[in-house]
């Protein structure tokens, strides 16, 4: 292969956008590596990528476990596809709130306060309910809709009904940037199809002959020239090796593979790459540290009618979003009803699951042996901070409001969890979140942007690395914390926002 202008290492909810907006420029040749596969038509796309009325949990899957409070170990799905997590995910189509973004400026990145990415949000959608509105688009690759009231499911009425009894506002759209409260959810489904990047993004850029997409190749590690990235080492899927060089590397592999590919290559830790010998090309310590998620627990229900509950229906149609009590931190807190909780042909369960928005806790990833294929040790540590454990444990008691009071309650026979036996006060739901709090499923931070004079930044706010050139980082890692939201769209944002910029600026990545 030809040395291309730029190789973009995962064509996940971020690489895909890059590598979009890249090879719009017809005179830039563009490298896309992907470590699974890859389906250009959506008539050979697998059901479980179409399905976006469940997540896929396991045949695009990494394997990641991860350890979210001490003494577990429990499965951490991340989408191994043309599309990534994107191809896989719920389709919640959130945002956050104006504010994550202008403290993310505060932290030494500017250029990501609110009203300089909503354009890239803006052009990102085509809202099919609320697009005429300026904080919206009504032409991006993305399609968002709701779900109108005639198509949700018992369970969610009976959820909006119930927010309504409970003193919480109606909610017309969870991304109007000023508004909070219980409504349907924005998702970037239509029908059961799940608007992915590989469909929004990569299918009309395929036909450009400046880009390749090539899936089945798993990343090794990014090889350097002294401190400037000049190509990288990858696998085939019959285990040959190859290497490729690059003007530029940009690395999209996700807030669990981006700081372990780094790690891989000589960049992290120095303890870290010398307990395993890989041979240092620059001390960071910050990469695989900071990881930040959502603290999360659900209240199980056995429902009274076993026909209530179906499988095969949307598993998330509708949310409350809202703020703690004495919280600094606005719409810190969700409420979200699940359709459906344990497995079909087992007892008639939904749930309704209690996550904290804004996470003051950390957590970190570190490499588990010299061999690529081996992944990475991951402890989020939920709840070791008590700002969050308070926060969470109030979140939960107002969650339990509704299976006592209103038309979700109508709904239940019993609680199978927690089990109101043992009693339901705050120092039992206290030890319920420090023992049994799970991931939302929103790793970020791992390889977080900022000021260089922050030793933990490894990227500018550009993604630009700090002290090594020719070097791109831009997914979920360099987010500096967890926006008040699923992470899918902010991902496809910071795709937006740096692929424009290397579409635009091309010249500037070329050294830190």
């Amino acid at each position: 292969m030809e040395k291309p202008d730029v190789l973009i290492i995962g064509a996940g909810s971020t690489g895909a956008v890059i590598a979009t907006r890249i090879s719009e420029d017809p005179n830039r040749t563009v490298v896309l590596l992907e470590a699974g596969p890859d389906y250009p038509e959506l008539i050979n796309t697998p059901f479980d990528l179409i399905n976006s009325h469940n997540n896929s949990y396991t045949q695009h899957d990494w394997g990641f476990t991860y350890a979210p409070t001490s003494g577990r170990d429990v499965s951490f799905p991340r989408g191994r596809v043309v599309g990534g997590s994107s191809a896989v995910n719920t389709t919640i189509a959130l945002r956050g709130v104006p504010e994550d973004y202008d403290e993310w400026a505060d932290l030494g990145c500017p250029d990501w306060k609110w009203h300089k990415v909503l354009p890239a949000f803006n052009r990102l959608e085509r809202d099919l309910d609320f697009g005429d509105r300026p904080y919206h688009g009504d032409a991006g690759p993305i399609s968002i809709r709701r779900y109108p009231a005639n198509e949700l499911e018992v369970q969610h009425q009976a959820f909006l009904a119930a927010s309504t009894q409970l003193g919480y506002p109606n909610c017309e759209d969870a991304n109007n940037p000023n508004d909070w409260g219980a409504g349907s959810h924005p998702m970037n489904k239509l029908g059961r199809l799940r608007v992915s990047t590989a469909i929004g993004y990569l299918a009309p850029a395929r036909i450009r002959p400046n880009l390749t997409i090539k899936p089945n190749s798993f990343v090794h590690r990014i090889l350097f020239d002294g401190k400037r990235a000049s190509g990288v080492e990858y696998e085939n899927a019959d285990g040959s090796i190859e290497t490729i060089q690059a003007g530029l590397i940009i690395l999209c592999a996700g807030a669990l593979k981006s700081p372990q590919i780094l790690m891989h290559s000589g960049i992290g830790p120095t303890d870290q790459l010398n307990q395993f010998g890989i041979e240092l090309v620059g001390e960071e310590p910050g990469v695989g540290q900071n990881l930040s998620d959502h603290p999360a627990l659900s209240v199980v229900c056995e429902a009274k009618d076993r026909g209530l509950i179906d499988h095969d229906k949307p598993i998330i149609q509708t949310i409350l979003r809202y703020t703690a009590e004495g919280s600094s931190k606005r719409n810190d807190l969700q409420i979200e009803q699940l359709s459906f909780a344990g497995k079909p042909g087992g007892p008639p369960l939904f749930a309704i699951a209690a996550v904290l928005e804004y996470q003051f806790g950390r957590g970190e990833l570190r490499l588990n042996s010299a061999d690529p294929h081996d992944l990475p040790i991951i402890e989020n540590r939920f709840c070791e901070d008590d700002r969050d454990t308070i926060r969470l444990a109030a979140c939960m008691r107002d969650t339990l409001r509704f299976t006592r009071e209103g038309e979700v309650a109508e709904l239940i026979a019993s609680i199978s969890f927690p089990d109101p036996k043992r009693g339901l006060d705050d120092e039992v739901l206290t030890k319920l979140c420090k023992k049994f709090a799970a991931s939302g499923y929103h790793p970020c931070g791992t390889i977080k942007m900022g000021d260089k004079s922050d030793p933990m930044s490894v990227v500018d706010q550009y993604g630009r690395a700090h002290r090594f050139d020719n070097l791109v980082v831009a997914d979920a890692s360099i987010m500096p914390f967890v926006p008040r939201a699923n992470t899918n769209l902010t991902c496809i944002m910071i795709g937006e926002m740096i692929g424009e910029w290397l579409r635009t600026d091309f010249d500037y990545y070329g050294s830190a």
